[in-house]
């Protein structure tokens, strides 16, 4: 007992100061030679039971505080077993758990294909649901970024994403990051390797983009990103570093760019809040584009992603422009009987153009608000981000004023 209780006790002295260590490959190093150290104590104490002079000890498994933050990063520890497609952190009653078998969007009339996409960067697949009503006039395109451990299908049936396409008449695309990329598929946000424009993933992601632009009739002044979690971090990148391809970006409990060059510092960001502005800096000069508007939705009780990026998120945004506030209070009708409450704060410029909003859901974790519960990490009792997103999106495509704005959107819905 006095072992394990070291044991859990060093492992969380490494989880707590996992940035003051010099690189991820350190922090994992501490951690298997821990484990190396209990392994050889706990095979002493069989082979010492073997001839009767103790108990066998069983070496208990890596505890969830650190596996959870490890494997939110697809970071496999050396001599430990991690799980490669459920999360290891038992999710609350009110966020749906990973499924047991991979979970199917429901069957809409539209065509959900499989495509992909190579370029010098790399290879990925993706999904693309084209909805029925699709006749070759122009439709907006969205781009789904799953989180850790999910998948296009599984993605779409929690956001219903396929359905309001079929509702509203938009283009959707799911792209799919790889096992061999990221050991628990999550995008790798926190690696400068795929922080900008024409590297890595982001380079892939927007190669995708346009494919479709290129393939199908696209409103190119309607083209947005969305994603959730490491993706919602992703789709905060694929704004910043290309705003001449995105009107606007949603990030669902995710974290800013730049707040994060290595597993240690995206351990931190996620634990205690991102604190540098990576867009804040790369506005600050006057040739450089205006980040994209944005929405921003994160549960206040989130223990996976700290509601201090939705804050930082929010800042970023906004940073170097003149603007104000408005807040206001809201409860969610939710699939269940009683939704969650919430803070809605509206950011709009001098001219009264819309920039951004943040919804603070109150009492929700880690989770995509009013998702359904046949996909992962959904909370039916939020209010409902896909349908808000999607507004909000509609409500800003690219350079137009906001009288524009307004017309634009009452004429594209009543054409839908």
């Amino acid at each position: 007992m006095k072992i394990q209780e070291g044991f859990l006790a060093r492992l969380r002295d490494l989880a707590r100061n996992a940035s003051a260590s010099a690189s991820a490959q350190a922090s994992a190093a501490h951690i298997k030679n821990v484990m190396d150290s209990l392994h050889a104590t706990a095979a002493n104490t069989t082979a010492s039971a073997k001839t009767g002079q103790g108990a066998p000890l069983a070496t208990p498994p890596l505890p969830a505080f650190v596996t959870d933050l490890l494997n939110q990063l697809g970071v496999a520890v050396p001599g430990v077993t991690s799980p490669t497609s459920t999360p290891t952190s038992t999710p609350t009653s009110d966020a749906s758990p990973v499924p047991d078998t991979q979970s199917s969007p429901r069957a809409e009339p539209g065509q959900f294909v499989t495509r992909s996409f190579r370029c010098a960067a790399g290879t990925r697949d993706y999904k693309l649901y084209i909805p029925k009503s699709y006749t070759g006039k122009p439709m907006p395109l969205l781009l789904m970024l799953h989180g850790c451990t999910q998948s296009p299908d599984d993605f779409a049936a929690g956001t219903r994403a396929n359905a309001l396409a079929e509702e509203l008449g938009y283009i959707v695309a799911y792209p799919a990051q790889t096992s061999a990329a990221n050991s628990q598929r999550c995008w790798n946000w926190f690696e400068p390797a795929h922080q900008s424009p024409e590297l890595g993933e982001p380079a892939i992601l927007a190669g995708i983009t346009r494919q479709i632009v290129a393939d199908y009739a696209i409103d190119e002044a309607r083209v947005f990103v969305a994603g959730l979690s490491a993706g919602g971090a992703m789709a905060a990148i694929m704004g910043s570093a290309y705003p001449e391809l995105f009107a606007a970006v949603c990030v669902h409990s995710g974290l800013p760019v730049g707040v994060a060059s290595d597993l240690n510092s995206a351990l931190a960001a996620m634990r205690d809040g991102g604190k540098r502005s990576g867009i804040a800096a790369h506005s600050s000069t006057e040739d450089a584009p205006l980040p994209a508007p944005m929405i921003i939705f994160h549960g206040d009780q989130d223990k996976t992603v700290h509601p201090r990026n939705a804050e930082a998120l929010l800042t970023q945004c906004i940073a170097g422009r003149l603007s104000q506030t408005i807040e206001e209070e809201g409860k969610s009708t939710g699939v269940r009987a009683v939704g969650r409450t919430y803070t809605r704060t509206l950011v709009i410029d001098g001219e009264g153009d819309s920039l951004a909003e943040l919804w603070l859901i109150h009492n929700a974790a880690h989770a995509w608000a009013g998702g359904d519960a046949t996909g992962s990490y959904t909370d039916p009792k939020g209010p409902d981000a896909t349908r808000e997103m999607l507004k909000f999106f509609l409500a800003h495509p690219k350079h137009t004023s906001l009288m524009q704005r307004i017309g634009d959107s009452f004429t594209f819905l009543r054409d839908s």
